[in-house]
């Protein structure tokens, strides 16, 4: 009948009838986009005046943990959406860093670390670094108030002014780290203007005649230069800062920083090595390695390797020289470094010693980050068997933990390796003691999100009940002298990375949702700071 009644009418009155159609159609597409336009501003503006975060009251009971939900000003996708603790295991986590925080809060506030056993302050750069690199991980947390005081410290009393020498590699993963990562989370742009400030003061670290960083810079002067006590940097220093340089690039468009630091990676592929491992010290002026230095992926060689495989991931497996170098690298492991210890063949990372290049026994807990950059490799495309040397490495770690009535590691582990040996692993008094580091709960974090096995969720809360046990005081956490004896004497210090690492990488571990900082989308760099990854 419509139809009929269309047909009916003239070819006139048939272009004012879709004229007037399309006209209303018009109106209310304008109309619909306008309404959505003021709710999106709406949104934004009530979220800068709530200083980007929105906090719905959090309160824990014995039978349900309620979420404190996060929300951003801008781009959902781009930025995760942390919640406030899912269950027991991480609200008993996020207690442990409120503790340590009102501990340091009280008692050493703006200083680099507290001393929690006398209620005193150390200072190392002075740059308030326990404000600094924890402050992300209560971003992750869910706390927005402890969030908020960091963020007004950072913003109205750091400064990089200061005629003080730093070293160059701790202040990059540690404060420019923390920088970026908080300026990506939070959308604040007062945290890029910091990092961009403190970034092309680094820069002078650069400006040795090979390009090689000095190991020290002075912030307040830009100058730099060797350390005192040496005419060399350490490889692993100069070579774990490309992460954080190259993101300062990404985020201030200013491609000095990346390219100053990308020329470095470059000098070190070209430079000659033992299949792929590399001594421990280099010298800036030459550009060179010091002959037969120690070979380890201990103290000062670690993260070398962690960042070669890193930063080809953050650049969007784009720059293949890297995994090159990282695969030839963890071949040079495998052959050189890998043993096994008797009566049991726990597999262990031994080192090549200074001068002779004799293989040494020894493993620091330092190279517990190992198991974690192997799975990390195999889950972007590298070799069956480098999961199952993590797999391997990274029960050997754990029991360096469970041999202790403290269920703490010690900072560093010798094995056997001799036919009469009766125990696999020892500890030698001098090496007994903790700081409390992060690299064996790190490598957890990952295993667990990239293999769901939840041994290593069990695993991590040995660790943290172990902690809670030994290293809690009424003040914060602290350092431990001896993991040996059932009542270990305190070091009385709470370093800054206790708060953004070993924290941090605990709540990660005890989430419902393995994918809360998704493996595929952030690096985390060698403070725990993640980073985005790019496509190029």
């Amino acid at each position: 009948m419509y139809l009929y009644k269309w047909n009916q009418l003239s070819r006139l009155q048939r272009t004012l009838v879709l004229g007037l159609l399309i006209l209303l159609a018009i109106f209310c597409f304008v109309y619909g986009l306008s309404s959505i336009i003021s709710n999106e501003q709406s949104f934004t503006a009530n979220a800068i005046n709530s200083s980007l975060l929105l906090k719905l009251k959090q309160s824990a009971t014995s039978e349900k943990l309620k979420k404190e939900v996060l929300l951003f000003e801008t781009d959902f996708n781009q930025r995760p959406i942390f919640t406030g603790p899912s269950n027991a295991k991480q609200y008993a986590v996020v207690q442990s860093f409120k503790h340590a925080w009102k501990g340091y809060k009280v008692h050493a506030w703006g200083h680099d670390n507290l001393k929690p056993v006398s209620g005193t302050s150390s200072d190392w750069f002075s740059l308030g670094l326990t404000i600094v690199d924890g402050l992300d991980t209560a971003f992750i947390m869910g706390l927005t108030e402890e969030f908020e005081e960091g963020r007004e410290w950072i913003k109205n009393e750091l400064e990089f002014t200061k005629n003080k020498d730093v070293n160059f590699f701790e202040v990059t993963i540690r404060v420019l780290g923390a920088l970026l990562t908080n300026y990506h989370f939070s959308g604040d742009d007062m945290f890029l203007e910091k990092a961009k400030d403190l970034g092309e003061r680094l820069m002078a670290a650069f400006s040795s005649p090979s390009g090689i960083p000095y190991s020290d810079v002075n912030l307040g002067a830009r100058t730099a230069h060797v350390p005192e006590w040496s005419h060399y940097s350490s490889t692993s220093e100069i070579s774990t800062v490309q992460l954080e340089f190259r993101e300062l690039s990404r985020a201030s468009d200013n491609p000095a920083f990346e390219d100053a630091a990308a020329a470095v990676s470059e000098k070190l592929h070209q430079l000659p090595k033992k299949h792929g491992l590399v001594p421990i010290f280099i010298n800036p002026n030459t550009g060179q390695f010091l002959p037969h230095a120690t070979i380890t992926l201990g103290a000062r060689g670690d993260s070398y390797y962690e960042y070669l495989l890193k930063q080809w991931i953050q650049t969007g497996k784009t720059m293949n020289y890297l995994r090159d170098d990282y695969l030839t690298a963890i071949e040079g492991v495998r052959e050189f470094l890998a043993r096994r210890s008797v009566p049991n063949k726990r597999l262990f990372i031994g080192e090549l010693t200074t001068g002779s290049e004799a293989f040494y026994p020894k493993m620091d807990h330092l190279t517990c980050f190992l198991p974690g950059t192997l799975a990390l490799g195999h889950a972007n495309g590298l070799p069956d068997w480098h999961l199952e040397m993590a797999e391997e490495l990274i029960h050997t770690c754990y029991l360096t933990y469970a041999a202790h009535p403290t269920f703490m590691a010690p900072e560093i582990t010798h094995f056997n390796i001799g036919s009469s040996s009766t125990e696999d692993m020892f500890t030698k008094l001098s090496d007994a003691h903790s700081l409390l580091r992060p690299e064996f709960v790190e490598s957890l974090y990952v295993m667990y999100q990239l293999t769901g096995n939840t041994t290593y969720q069990d695993w991590g809360w040995q660790v943290y009940m172990g902690i809670e046990k030994y290293a809690r005081v009424p003040r914060g956490y602290t350092s431990l002298t001896n993991v040996k004896t059932e009542k270990p004497s305190p070091k009385d210090m709470m370093e800054s990375f206790f708060l953004s690492e070993t924290l941090k990488y605990l709540y990660l571990l005890f989430s419902d949702d393995r994918y809360m900082i998704d493996l595929s989308k952030y690096v985390f760099n060698s403070e725990a700071h993640p980073l985005p990854i790019h496509n190029n």
